[in-house]
């Protein structure tokens, strides 16, 4: 590891040189607190962080430069300058002329690093000058939310007449745990607007999440814009659980968020749930159903009771163009095409279903995921099954040597009440508290191996929440915790340590208007504080 430091000092000093900072001046500089980088209140908690005991000045002078004709750096540097912005009301130049810079923050592309993982980062924080070396820009973006978290809300006291944020000194060395750390959104049971969906995106980039799995259908509501089957959303989108009107995404709605994710470098999934958890889309079409009968718009929260005829050729023909609409959107790899619960679709109709769905998803060039229902199927080694129940199914993947993404509904489910006082939620797989969220071991868990593992995906069902106030509420902190148990080592998570470290999240989460659980598990901190210091 000692490349990575030598490496990150070179391009320091280089970097000084190049933009001709000054030399330190005594008000600015000497009178910043010494301040612990390993004390810094980080989630995820970092691979390996070293502390210099003193700072870097956050102020006016400060610019950010980043490396020429390196793909997306230069906006990572820009969405970095924005932050700070919104953060502490700094104006900070992009790659710039700037006369008056006295300290710098450089992000630097690092082909060592790539070498590890495209997500690896290393900061290097001076006295004067911050380098960020990543392999890539993903990986400078994941860097970039470390060094959000590193500065303080309020400037430090100083003898000098305008502002300075200190930021610790030292060096930290990360990379992610698991490539697929997710959350799940249901915007089928309640519709959640593209401005909510946008925000959800915002909190979950801040901790590091790589993908948003949306899961788009159900019984309840259809909410993608379909052009060549528009009675989908005519008539499917028109509804939801309860009274209200439901809502659905025209397509240029959803390449708005697929490319706001982009942006912060999530990638989207789309599901269309089948074949069960069709009858919207059996409202809207009725030669769907494979029950024989017309079906009724529904509004409740009743589960199983729907299904496609699976042996009808006509169903495939729609299936496709759903298949081809969607993935033509959307610029990941994956589509999810549910496949859990369906209890009335008969063994060897939802195997023969699955097989087929698997193919369409294939034909438009992507990877099929599934809930683990569909290992029963005769499906490829490159689809994945997302355990949410289960075990068996989850054994049965690990023989087939699928890959599984793991959402055990005891564990990962953010709808599941936090305990009885719970003002939203369900508890049909138990109560969740936070501890009981954070203290288990998603690598090793109920026996499958790390290397059939994804990562992690925390589903949030929409049954009882409609707004995004209530969406957070459920979410966070839970999602906080599982950010940790995606991307930190096994050895860095411990639970005493953590909740301290999540009780300080409070100020981010109220300055973001964030309708966080205050669980009484943690001491919220409800004010920011001044930066930890080293007594003398």
């Amino acid at each position: 590891m000692h490349y990575f430091r030598s490496s990150a000092l070179a391009f320091s000093c280089i970097a000084m040189l190049f933009f001709s900072c000054k030399p330190e001046k005594d008000p600015r500089i000497l009178n910043l607190p010494k301040t612990d980088l390993t004390q810094a209140d980080l989630i995820p908690k970092p691979s390996t962080t070293k502390a210099t005991y003193s700072a870097f000045p956050l102020d006016q002078y400060t610019a950010i430069h980043t490396a020429p004709d390196s793909l997306g750096f230069n906006d990572v540097g820009l969405f970095l300058a924005a932050k700070i912005k919104d953060l502490v009301e700094l104006d900070t130049p992009v790659n710039t002329e700037y006369p008056n810079q006295e300290s710098v923050i450089y992000i630097h592309q690092s082909d060592s690093l790539s070498k590890i993982n495209q997500e690896s980062y290393f900061l290097k924080i001076n006295k004067d000058s911050i380098v960020l070396s990543a392999g890539s820009s993903a990986g400078a973006f994941r860097g970039i939310q470390t060094l959000r978290q590193l500065i303080p809300l309020k400037a430090n006291d100083s003898i000098i007449d305008y502002p300075v944020w200190p930021i610790a000194s030292g060096t930290i060395n990360d990379t992610p745990l698991f490539a697929y750390r997710g959350a799940m959104l249901d915007v089928a049971r309640h519709f959640f607007t593209v401005e909510e969906v946008k925000k959800y995106i915002d909190l979950l980039a801040y901790y590091k999440y790589n993908m948003l799995h949306l899961h788009l259908t159900d019984d309840q509501g259809w909410r993608i814009e379909i052009k060549s089957w528009p009675k989908l959303t005519e008539i499917g989108g028109a509804t939801e659980v309860g009274d209200e009107p439901g809502g659905f995404y025209t397509q240029e709605d959803y390449k708005t968020i697929v490319e706001y994710a982009a942006q912060n470098h999530i990638t989207i999934i789309p599901e269309v749930d089948m074949p069960g958890h069709t009858n919207a889309a059996s409202v809207a079409y009725p030669f769907l159903n494979g029950n024989g009968k017309t079906p009724e718009i529904y509004r409740g929260t009743h589960v199983g009771f729907s299904t496609f005829d699976t042996r009808k050729d006509t169903v495939y023909t729609f299936i496709d163009d759903v298949v081809r609409e969607i993935s033509a959107l959307t610029s990941g790899p994956y589509f999810h095409i549910g496949g859990d619960e369906s209890h009335v679709t008969k063994k060897e109709d939802y195997i023969y279903f699955v097989n087929k769905a698997e193919k369409i998803v294939q034909r438009y060039n992507k990877i099929m995921m599934g809930w683990d229902e569909v290992v029963t199927a005769d499906i490829d080694t490159t689809s994945i099954a997302q355990f949410w129940s289960s075990t068996d199914n989850a054994k049965m993947a690990v023989a087939k040597n699928l890959k599984i993404i793991m959402s055990p509904a005891n564990k990962a489910y953010l709808d599941m009440k936090y305990d009885l006082e719970s003002e939203y939620g369900l508890s049909w797989a138990g109560y969740v508290p936070i501890d009981t969220a954070y203290i288990w071991k998603p690598e090793s868990y109920e026996n499958i191996p790390q290397e059939n593992i994804l990562g992690i995906e925390a589903p949030l069902w929409s049954e009882t929440v409609s707004n995004i106030s209530e969406l957070e509420y459920l979410a966070f902190p839970r999602a906080i915790g599982f950010a940790e148990l995606n991307w930190s080592q096994p050895e860095n998570r411990d639970w005493e340590n953590y909740k301290v470290r999540l009780g300080n999240q409070a100020p981010f989460l109220e300055k973001n208007n964030v309708n966080y659980y205050p669980s009484p598990l943690i001491e919220w901190k409800t004010e920011s504080a001044p930066p930890k210091t080293i007594k003398e």
